[in-house]
Parts: C-alpha cells; sequence; structure tokens
C-alpha cells in the first residue's frame, strides 16, 4: 500500500518511489534474464563409467597411456561413451556430454542426461505434454486427478521412446487428455532421481513443517538451490503450468491444495525412509508442492 505525505496527502514519498522503481527494475531484470537465452544452458553432468572389456589394443582417452590387461582394461561412460582407466575415471571433469548412439529412450532416464542428450532446456516430453494440456485441457474436470486407460498411457510412453520429439500425441491419437495427464506424471514416477531429488528432500520437507508462511518460502527458496540446474528448470516450468491450471478452478475443479495431493508424491521420494515416516511425509510433500505452485513467480 502506498504511503501519502502529509503535504496534500496525493504525492508518493521519496522512499516509496525509489522502492518501487527499485522493485520495478529488479522484476524486469529478473524477467529479461529469465528469457535472454532460449538455447539449452551448460548443465553439468558426471559421467556414468561402467566396468568394460575392451577387445583388442585401447588406450586411455584422460591420460592416453595404454589400457593393460585382457578383461576389464578400464570402464566406459554408458551416456557418452569416453573410455578411459578406473583410477582415471575419479579425475575426469563432469563434462559428460551424452550421445543419442548411448541415450537410447525418453521415459527412466535421468533428467540431466536427457536434456543434455536432446541439447533442450527441459525434457521434450515435459514440453509436449504440457503445450498440448494447455491446448485443449485446461478446463477439463479432474484434470490430473482423473486417471487414463493405463495401456493408452503406455502407449504414449512407448512413441516418446521410440520416436522422441516427433511422437504424434495429438486429439486425432489420443483423444481423452487424461491419457496426456497420465503420460507426463507416469515420466516423473519414473525418474531415476526424483524431480525434487533425493538430497534435496530432507530440505523440503523441514521447509514444508515451518508454520510461519514468509520463512516457509525462504526456506523453500533455500531448497531449491540444492536441485541440479536442470531439475529446477523444469520444476519451473511444470509449477508456472499447474499454476495456469488453478487458474480455471471453476472449470476443472483443480486447486493448488488438490494438485499438490497428486503431485506431491510424483515428484518427491523420500530416501530410504521407513514406511511410517514416508506415510508421515504425504502431508509435507502435498504442502511443498501447493506453495511451489501458489508462489511460483516468488520462488523462480
Amino acid at each position: 500500500m502506498c504511503r501519502l505525505t502529509e503535504e496534500g496527502g496525493r504525492g508518493l514519498t521519496h522512499t516509496h518511489i525509489y522502492t518501487h522503481s527499485q522493485s520495478h527494475l529488479t522484476s524486469l531484470v529478473r524477467r529479461a534474464t529469465l528469457r535472454e537465452s532460449d538455447l539449452a544452458p551448460k548443465y553439468e553432468k558426471v559421467h556414468n563409467f561402467k566396468v568394460h572389456t575392451f577387445r583388442g589394443p585401447h588406450w586411455c582417452e584422460y591420460c592416453a597411456n595404454f589400457m593393460w590387461g585382457l578383461i576389464a582394461q578400464g570402464v566406459k561412460c554408458a551416456d557418452c561413451g569416453l573410455n578411459v582407466h578406473k583410477q582415471c575415471s575419479k579425475v575426469v571433469p563432469n563434462d559428460c556430454q551424452p550421445d543419442l548412439r548411448h541415450v537410447k529412450k525418453v521415459y527412466s532416464c535421468d533428467l540431466t542426461t536427457l536434456v543434455k542428450a536432446h541439447n533442450t532446456k527441459r525434457p521434450m516430453v515435459v514440453d509436449m505434454c504440457i503445450q498440448e494440456i494447455e491446448a485443449r485441457g485446461l478446463q477439463s474436470e479432474g484434470l490430473y486427478r482423473i486417471s487414463g486407460f493405463s495401456e493408452l498411457i503406455e502407449d504414449v510412453k512407448m512413441a516418446f521412446d521410440r520416436d522422441g520429439e516427433k511422437a504424434d500425441i495429438s486429439s486425432s491419437v489420443y483423444e481423452d487428455i487424461n491419457i496426456i495427464t497420465g503420460a507426463l506424471k507416469l515420466y516423473f514416477r519414473e525418474l531415476p532421481i526424483p524431480l525434487i531429488t533425493y538430497d534435496a528432500y530432507p530440505r523440503f520437507i523441514e521447509a514444508a513443517k515451518i508454520a510461519d508462511p514468509d520463512k516457509r518460502l525462504e526456506s523453500l527458496h533455500e531448497a531449491l538451490k540444492l536441485l541440479p540446474p536442470a531439475h529446477c528448470e523444469t520444476l519451473r516450468y511444470l509449477m508456472a503450468h499447474l499454476k495456469r491450471v488453478t487458474q480455471y478452478e471453476k472449470e476443472n475443479l483443480m486447486s493448488s491444495e488438490n494438485l499438490g495431493i497428486v503431485f506431491g508424491p510424483t515428484l518427491m521420494r523420500a530416501p530410504e525412509l521407513d514406511a511410517m515416516t514416508a506415510l508421515n511425509d504425504i502431508r509435507y510433500q502435498r504442502l511443498v508442492v501447493e506453495t511451489l505452485i501458489t508462489n511460483e513467480d516468488v520462488l523462480f
């Protein structure tokens, strides 16, 4: 609310004008920063080394020395194909550039690996599903809550694994929008490392337990910094979409609380907790997602 001066009661104080200008400028800078690059960000990725037996003479691509032995002479990155000594693998930089010849699937693939292999900001399955849902499903009652036929959802999954960004998920193939929402939820459920990672999970749960709304937001903002860039960018895009879903709540009956119930366990999985603790965490998972949706413009 504007503070009024005593002189005539209409003019804004210098402090208010400065603060308003500063906050407007900050907002513009933030938006410009988000838009400044449509190119894929430089996401760092560790190599996915597996013990490998090489046929014929082989040299380490890191130290350039010969690999001795008849079997298991070194390790090979399953994502980019880099061949190095086992000892060298411990000092190789986190500069894996996944190759589509090695990354053959979309579902159940590490998120950062997938976006680097396809040179995109976010997994193409997320972008394509959300674009389809926003084009024809925002007013659909029970959006994300109602399940589509599991056989058809599996069909969408196979289409993405087989055809990548060329997969056809249009209404002419899948008329029921719940098939597409189901395919998107399945993608997040099958991630080997959840969108909200195991490492960051405890911080998000602790933030949800804070009663004071402002302090909870601050804590969530700090927790978001623990996510790998590809995970954070995907989460940002998803939350902005879910915020748009809530804008049609009168038609689709999906509030941020309802979406939190659906997406809490989909985006967050407890890292090896006992059953009782995991059960107790469900309400906090819901609250995390609900708060992220409601405050997506502030938190991201």
